[in-house]
């Protein structure tokens, strides 16, 4: 590194504009339970139209961005119920509003009120000073105990820097284990997204993994060791504004050529979705592995803009940042369709979304994009200074806490 970190973080502050993020009131989990359940498989799609058509007869519509969700709107409220199987998050704005939908509920339906959302699915929610803070150190010490590996060593970061796994090397004596470690990894991910490139990398040798595979593996779970409490912070403000990093790691894997790329999106300043993943087919140039990823990156983006649409949410339109300058040249400029035909597909889809104005590209020098941190394994203070600038990191209430205590 040419930078310290300090001199990186200044550099970021002075690039970087100010992002707001809106918070919304979280309010009951809801445990619903029909009197009378299909006895087979077909009870959960059962229950969800049942359920769903009891929120549309009530003035909820459903998202055209995710089918879970549905959203209650008029000029007094706004409320959202998102709804997995039998678990449902309900919030909004009208607290009044709420207590009567909750009552409409349990004439309804044989429901168990759990107040104020704490556990979803294996995420952990605790309420900070302005936000919340997504964890799942449960999990990730059950993930630890199954490997044994609860007494490791920890590691600063999720991989050595610069590793290359190949499919070569001696088998694995127990391949069921390194998928099932592998397949645990992959959700804790969740709210780890800094594991993002690792697991996505050793999950490419569930077929046939080999020692070196599982080495990698147990190098990841010292990693998850050393950061147990681990997770991200969301934090309240006055806009939702999106804003996307994209970078791509040219034929990164020395075995196929093909490129790996990844990205991380923010709504309003608070990371919300990210992707590390190889290209499937092989780039004939960094520009071309750069604006696949772009590509990929603005389906995200624009779909991420609809759900705002159907959360009754207003936003600008989104920001594209990518460190590659041709890239970005070829999506601001209609003249370099020659240059494209290889990539005529995607060169369309991200042209004509800057030219309706519903995308703006940006540059962005390499060492300030965030996207590099699911494209490769970084050294300790570069992947640090990254995790830190996605938010993650330990909860920050237990600080306060201990400040209290003083």
């Amino acid at each position: 590194m040419t930078e310290n970190v300090r001199d990186l973080n200044d550099k970021f502050d002075k690039f970087m504009k100010v992002y707001d993020s809106h918070y919304a009131s979280h309010s009951p989990l809801l445990h619903p339970k029909d009197s009378n359940p299909l006895p087979n498989i077909l009870a959960p799609l059962a229950w969800f139209q049942r359920f769903s058509s009891f929120l549309l007869s009530l003035g909820f519509l459903g998202s055209k961005a995710d089918p879970s969700l549905f959203v209650y709107h008029n000029t007094v409220a706004t409320l959202y119920i998102l709804v997995y199987v039998d678990d449902i998050i309900l919030t909004g704005n009208n607290n009044s509003l709420l207590q009567k939908l909750l009552a409409s509920f349990k004439t309804e339906f044989a429901i168990k009120d759990l107040d104020h959302l704490n556990y979803f699915l294996g995420l952990e929610v605790h309420y900070t000073t302005d936000g919340v803070f997504l964890s799942q150190t449960k999990y990730a010490q059950d993930i630890l105990s199954r490997a044994k590996m609860l007494d490791a060593k920890p590691t600063a970061t999720p991989l050595q820097p610069h590793i290359q796994l190949t499919t070569t090397g001696d088998p694995f004596s127990d391949p069921t284990q390194y998928r099932s470690l592998v397949g645990a990894l992959q959700y804790l991910t969740i709210t780890r997204p800094g594991l993002s490139y690792a697991v996505n990398l050793v999950s490419q040798f569930l077929q046939a993994p080999t020692t070196d595979h599982f080495q990698a593996v147990k190098h990841i779970l010292r990693y998850v060791k050393g950061t147990m409490s681990y997770g991200l912070s969301f934090t309240r403000g006055a806009s939702l504004n999106v804003l996307g990093y994209s970078d791509a790691d040219w034929a990164r894997c020395i075995e196929t050529r093909r490129s790996t790329y990844g990205y991380s999106i923010f709504s309003g300043g608070n990371l919300v979705s990210w992707s590390a993943k190889k290209q499937p087919t092989v780039a004939r140039s960094s520009c071309e592995s750069e604006y696949r990823a772009m590509a990929n990156a603005a389906a995200e983006l624009i779909w991420l803009t609809h759900l705002l649409h159907d959360l009754h949410i207003s936003h600008q339109a989104p920001t594209l940042l990518c460190d590659n300058k041709s890239a970005i040249f070829l999506s601001q400029n209609p003249v370099a369709h020659k240059r494209a035909k290889h990539i005529d597909i995607d060169y369309h889809f991200v042209q004509e979304l800057v030219l309706s104005h519903k995308l703006i590209t940006q540059f962005i020098p390499s060492d300030l994009q965030l996207a590099d941190i699911f494209t490769k394994s970084l050294p300790g203070p570069l992947f640090q200074f990254f995790r830190a600038k996605l938010h993650v990191g330990p909860n920050p209430m237990l600080f306060l806490r201990g400040d209290d205590r003083k």
